[in-house]
């Protein structure tokens, strides 16, 4: 039985040798399975994810206070029944009702001292918060270079700026899609679109823009030029988990999670934290990935024993 197992392994070994994907560059499905398993084995990726799930934790708070203190200026019929209707669509019951009372209280007063306050803060904390995952992308095992200290300030606040454009994008589709939608029903004079052709639209557009997203963030973070395409393995890789991995999570957390029971309205911060540390970790498994081909295609340039040797080093 074992000997049949491992003739099965060293012929799926002998065939991944000669499979090439059309975006590994040429390169062997064995070769860059080989690089990334050893930055995955060896990259401390759960370290860094946490790293960058706690600075990213610290940004969220006054992100969240800035943001609907900014809504509270703009009065826009149905604007807070439809905030509202997503809360509840996204969290747990328990949570939403747990945070229903103080959402309503900063949409329905303009204050202009917590708009301040939270810009402010949101600010820093986003900056550290993209420091920390450029750090982390530098700290794969696949030897990428690093900047200086001002150079990445600069680089973290013109990313924070473009993810915090993306995502009002992405509040905006998902509060204004029904609206806009229903006025190009009006516009082509259809009676009716199909609520699952709605749906599919709004998902198809959402996953569009995390997809830009984390190919901006993978594209300028390292400090190294990168040697890989915009729209890359790894950015694929990594929205594809991002979307299954929070469709599996609201479900758990909806279903089966006692995290408000056991610990109160406190279960709240801990589910928080727990989809921020998740996704945080799928974007270190993507960037290893795209780390994986760009070192391995180097590797392949100068020394093909190198790869065979790899996990030996």
């Amino acid at each position: 039985m074992l000997q049949r197992l491992l003739n099965i392994w060293h012929a799926i070994e002998e065939r991944s040798r000669e499979v090439a994907l059309p975006l590994f560059e040429g390169l062997s499905l064995y070769d860059v399975a080989t690089f990334f398993f050893k930055g995955i084995a060896k990259g401390r990726v759960t370290n860094r994810a946490a790293s960058i799930s706690y600075s990213f934790f610290l940004a969220l708070f006054p992100g969240i206070i800035f943001l609907f203190s900014m809504i509270a200026f703009f009065p826009i019929h149905g604007l807070e029944e439809e905030i509202f209707e997503i809360f509840r669509r996204v969290l747990p019951p328990d949570t939403y009702e747990a945070t229903r009372s103080t959402i309503e209280d900063i949409l329905k007063n303009r204050r202009p001292d917590l708009l301040s306050f939270g810009f402010f803060f949101a600010l820093i904390f986003a900056t550290n918060g993209i420091n920390s995952l450029i750090s982390n992308f530098n700290d794969t095992v696949h030897q990428l270079e690093t900047r200086s200290f001002w150079r990445q300030q600069l680089v973290a606040i013109g990313l924070t700026a473009l993810l915090s454009i993306m995502f009002i994008l992405v509040v905006t589709l998902l509060i204004f899609s029904s609206s806009v939608l229903n006025s190009l029903l009006l516009f082509l004079h259809l009676d009716v679109i199909s609520p699952f052709i709605i749906d599919s639209t709004r998902f198809l557009i959402l996953v569009f823009l995390v997809l830009v997203v984390i190919a901006f963030l993978y594209n300028f973070g390292p400090s190294k030029n990168r040697e890989w395409r915009f729209i890359s393995p790894g950015a694929i890789l990594a929205t594809m988990l991002i979307i299954l991995s929070s469709i599996g999570f609201s479900y758990y957390v909806s279903h089966f999670s006692q995290y408000n029971k056991l610990y109160g309205s406190i279960g709240t911060l801990i589910v928080i934290l727990l989809w921020i540390y998740i996704n945080a970790l799928v974007l270190i498994i993507g960037f290893e990935l795209n780390a994986s081909i760009a070192f391995a295609k180097t590797s392949a340039k100068t020394e093909k024993p190198e790869i065979e040797n790899h996990f030996n080093d």
